[in-house]
């Protein structure tokens, strides 16, 4: 396909899919920074609220199915905008449900949406790069963040004037929608003039492709490097590294900054080495960093190993969501759902190792995993980048990450 020379376009086509991007982590972010009230109002346990996040992820994980046969019969574009549609829906429905029962029911079907807003906005991502020949990737992954951090800041001053919880996903999800408004006008067809990107006929299904695997174990253990961090390193900084408490939560802000700014500069690594090496190398700074502060032990260099995973992985998932959707809809939606299955089994996989060692030798399943994503990504064949990005061309802002 003839590369699209309109650099209005490719900025209006980038803000539409950045705002979805943005939606995606403002509505997860919001419900999730009210877990405590919904705690508190149904009564659960630390066991039950366990389950109600992971019968979301469970969720995430189990739409794969659905997300492939909706992907070949609405397209990216109307998937788009239905699963955001059912994503307000869900936030509603938490704001009234009225025992733990349906909190899970309604938890679960965030966890489908979201599974089917993720592969449908990271086709509308590949889409842009494809459509302009620009890469675009890292900054709308970067946005998501953004959207996560709208949602706490919400959070909290809503919860200052009101702990009503209906009060605030009524103002969540007023700004959700003003969010899909203005995405819509600008989002891609699905395909050269507005034909779908693969035919909607029945097709016999088929196995994945070794390469398709090779592409899902790279997602799978780059999710489990990238959420990892945020799950355990507070606690390996205050109970190994002796941190004090007020330190120890500077372990989360150092991943998650360098992150940020790393996808903020990523997609013009990408343009210059390619998307190839830029996982590879990525894999590896992060897995010699981190091992590097395991070793070395102490606030600062374990910092400093913290602040290398959040560099080296930064760009690992967005490469890999655009190679998988360069193999179709089916491919993309199967590595997304291993990604999923990677944020949920990362933290229970070094509770596990943890539990049967240490801690230390825990956070080193981080510092293999990634490496493993820089040896399957030897493997994967990566599209060629030729042209910079035009220097008209409005970078995402970084008030705004899997």
């Amino acid at each position: 396909m003839t590369a699209r020379t309109d650099p209005a376009g490719f900025r209006r086509a980038k803000w539409s899919i950045a705002a979805l991007f943005c939606f995606l982590g403002f509505q997860y972010g919001t419900w999730v920074s009210r877990l405590p009230a919904l705690k508190t109002r149904l009564d659960l346990g630390a066991g039950e609220v366990g389950l109600l996040l992971m019968a979301c992820g469970a969720g995430a994980a189990a739409s794969f199915p659905l997300v492939a046969v909706l992907m070949r019969r609405l397209g990216s574009r109307r998937l788009c905008l239905a699963s955001a549609g059912c994503l307000i829906a869900v936030l509603a429905a938490l704001a009234a449900v009225p025992d733990y029962p349906l909190a899970l029911v309604a938890v679960c079907a965030d966890g489908v949406a979201v599974g089917c807003l993720n592969v449908a906005m990271n086709a509308q991502g590949a889409a842009l790069e494809q459509t302009y020949d620009r890469t675009a990737m890292s900054q709308l992954h970067a946005t998501f963040s953004a959207g996560l951090l709208a949602a706490a800041l919400l959070s909290s001053g809503v919860t200052g004037l009101t702990a009503s919880l209906p009060v605030h996903f009524t103002v969540a999800g007023a700004l959700l929608l003003l969010l899909v408004a203005g995405a819509r006008p600008a989002l891609l067809a699905d395909g050269p003039s507005g034909q779908p990107d693969e035919p909607r006929q029945r097709r016999r299904r088929t196995l994945p492709s070794w390469t398709t695997l090779l592409m899902g174990c790279a997602m799978a253990f780059g999710t489990i490097t990238e959420g990892a961090m945020n799950d355990w390193s507070t606690l390996y900084l205050k109970d190994v590294v002796k941190a004090s408490a007020s330190v120890a939560p500077l372990g989360i802000a150092v991943v998650s900054v360098m992150m940020l700014l790393a996808r903020l500069r990523a997609d013009r690594w990408r343009t210059r080495f390619g998307d190839g090496r830029v996982v590879r190398v990525g894999g590896a700074v992060a897995a010699a960093g981190l091992a590097l502060a395991l070793s070395a032990g102490g606030v600062v260099p374990t910092l400093l190993g913290f602040a290398c995973v959040g560099l080296g992985a930064a760009a690992i998932t967005p490469c890999v969501y655009v190679a998988a959707a360069g193999h179709g809809s089916d491919a993309l939606a199967l590595v997304a759902a291993m990604g999923t299955t990677g944020l949920l089994a990362g933290p229970a996989l070094i509770g596990f190792v943890a539990g049967a060692t240490n801690l230390t030798l825990g956070m080193a399943t981080v510092a293999g995993s990634a490496l493993i994503v820089t040896v399957t990504a030897l493997w994967i064949p990566w599209a060629d980048r030729a042209p910079a990005p035009a220097a008209d061309d409005a970078s995402v802002p970084a008030h705004e990450n899997a």
